[in-house]
């Protein structure tokens, strides 16, 4: 297949690229990897009359700590996560756990986070990732810029608040405290398929207790979801020495259970897929999120012993 017949820029600046962005009559579509628009353009479902090359915009691969929070420029790459110590702390671990489920390595060294949430596809785990944690997109236009809360931002599926005007870019991510530990579990049919079911969790303990809990969900609605009534039966609950999942079912294992039942029951709307049904999906979203959770349980167990032991 060829796509159709396209005119194409390459600005050099945001200014130039979101210019060529409001020409009126066009149909313009934003590319930085291209792993999706590409694909989309070759089967002809999209057919833009002008394509915006970013690549060559100064400034937009700037990745870093910018006062609380992680900066993420509009052309960074999959491939930067995985890096070790790329992003400090909890939110690097977290990324770096997700980005190692996306695609295969031809694919992240060119396919940009900033690109997946402009997609959004309701199998990205960015997307879950960015909601989960309450990220801020930007997004500017002619008039300038705007800040869209993730919780805000996605729409449906592929449906976003971003005009069509609009270019993001940069999404920040609050860093996460060393009190808390992260976890994300993916379920999928192939190496190489889309996630049929994956979960984010971010745990955070204070004073024995669970102060706070995020639960992102992929592929278990037509949009990604955050699992807000799972998180509410977390909140507050004990945590301690059964946290690192010991044998047996204790306390917290029934907990993040229970957790998991809510999340499928409550928080999921699935979609009938070929190799996945509605109801395989909610099983699906039960038992990862269980292990998601135990997995977010026993990394801040192990921060908080180096921390009070040092790193062995």
């Amino acid at each position: 297949m060829k796509p159709p017949v396209f005119d194409y820029v390459a600005p050099r600046s945001v200014r130039e690229a979101v210019d060529a962005l409001g020409d009126p009559g066009r149909d313009a579509a934003v590319i930085a990897g291209g792993q999706s628009l590409l694909l989309e353009m070759h089967l002809t479902r999209r057919k833009p009359d002008l394509v915006v090359d970013i690549n060559g915009v100064a400034g937009l691969d700037g990745l870093g700590v910018d006062g609380d929070s992680l900066r993420v420029g509009a052309l960074v790459r999959h491939a930067a996560f995985e890096a070790p110590h790329a992003v400090p702390g909890p939110l690097g671990a977290l990324l770096g756990q997700a980005v190692t489920n996306i695609a295969h390595p031809p694919i992240r060294t060119r396919g940009t986070l900033v690109g997946s949430l402009a997609w959004a596809h309701p199998a990205s785990e960015w997307c879950a990732v960015a909601l989960a944690l309450d990220a801020d997109l930007a997004l500017q236009d002619r008039d300038g810029t705007r800040q869209v809360a993730a919780r805000d931002y996605f729409q449906g599926p592929y449906q976003t608040a971003r005009r069509p005007r609009e270019l993001i870019t940069s999404v920040r991510f609050p860093l996460l405290g060393d009190d808390t530990g992260v976890g994300f579990v993916e379920h999928r049919r192939t190496h190489f398929s889309f996630a049929t079911v994956a979960v984010a969790t971010a745990l955070t303990v204070r004073d024995g207790v669970i102060s706070d809990a995020r639960i992102g969900l992929v592929n278990a609605a037509d949009r990604p979801v955050r699992a807000l009534a799972a998180e509410r039966t977390l909140i507050g609950a004990a945590a301690g020495e059964h946290l690192a999942g010991h044998a047996g079912r204790t306390a917290a294992e029934r907990l993040f259970d229970r957790a998991g039942r809510i999340a499928a029951e409550q928080d999921a709307a699935p979609v009938d897929e070929p190799y996945a049904d509605a109801g395989y999906k909610r099983q699906a979203v039960a038992v990862l999120t269980g292990r998601a959770l135990r997995r977010a349980a026993t990394d801040q167990r192990s921060r908080a012993t180096e921390r009070r032991e040092g790193p062995r």
